[in-house]
């Protein structure tokens, strides 16, 4: 199976899909927990929910193994994006809800894990830059939106009920920030939903990676709560009245950062 769908667009936007991906090769399959091989931490629907992008003229690059083989999100060294705080690591051997993903004794050791980045993380992330670099190139500036979701209520990562909206910026450091500014008032003025701005989840390591505001690359994540588009307990499911309810907001979010990298180009050419 391909690692990655890849759609190439016409605009400076680049929509990232990194935890989307159910798919288990099957020899890591072999020694996982039932838990495991059920994937519950997948950020799912994800690439469902964002299928107008393409249509926006926007890049989009989607995962298709599970964050449990690597997490794309996480760097290569697996140095903690948010020190001090309880989170999953490169090569997760526990659920979010603290269940063993592998059999006891068969977590990846340290070869297990550099032969995964070589076979999985590197090729995604050499995918993107390029890709971001073309665009840039092509533009004179790209625009990164990462797309992730969420369990409403993870008790190992944060107290009570996640916001609706999580918007981050890594601190303000991976985007303009008017951009920033443009897209967080959207969300506050949502009609039906919380939202925040760097709050619990400022953003992983593709947004701090990538976001380099100076080179003319602004990344944003938005962490959006599954609650507000699925039903969070097995099976899973999609619910069409709920996701389009929330889809328009973020068609929005994508627009408005096409309309404020078009300004910005106007404005560069004075």
């Amino acid at each position: 199976m391909d690692i990655f769908r890849y759609h190439r667009g016409s605009t400076p936007l680049l929509v990232s899909i990194p935890h989307c991906g159910i798919h288990l090769p099957p020899a890591i399959a072999a020694v996982m927990t039932a838990v495991g091989r059920a994937t519950p931490d997948t950020d799912w629907h994800v690439d469902r929910l964002y299928d107008f992008a393409a249509g926006l003229g926007a890049s989009v690059l989607a995962a298709t193994h599970s964050r449990y083989v690597v997490d794309l999100n996480r760097p290569p060294d697996d140095a903690p994006l948010y020190p001090g705080a309880d989170t999953t690591g490169l090569c997760p051997t526990t659920t979010f809800a603290r269940q063993p993903i592998y059999e006891a004794g068969a977590e990846p050791d340290d070869d297990a894990i550099t032969t995964r980045i070589a076979a999985y993380w590197r090729p995604y992330h050499d995918r993107l830059a390029g890709a971001l670099a073309r665009i840039e190139a092509r533009h004179g500036i790209a625009l990164l939106f990462d797309a992730h979701s969420i369990r409403s209520e993870v008790p190992r990562l944060f107290d009570g009920r996640l916001a609706d909206l999580n918007l981050g910026t890594g601190g303000g450091g991976s985007a303009a920030a008017e951009l920033e500014r443009r897209l967080a008032k959207i969300c506050a003025n949502a009609k039906g939903y919380t939202s925040v701005l760097n709050g619990r989840f400022t953003g992983g390591y593709i947004t701090r990676a990538y976001g380099r505001p100076a080179a003319g690359v602004h990344a944003v994540q938005l962490e959006l709560s599954q609650i507000t588009y699925m039903l969070e307990d097995p099976p899973y499911t999609y619910l069409p009245e709920r996701a389009e309810r929330i889809r328009p907001l973020l068609e929005r979010l994508l627009g408005e950062m096409l309309d404020w990298a078009n300004g910005a180009a106007t404005r560069a050419d004075r």
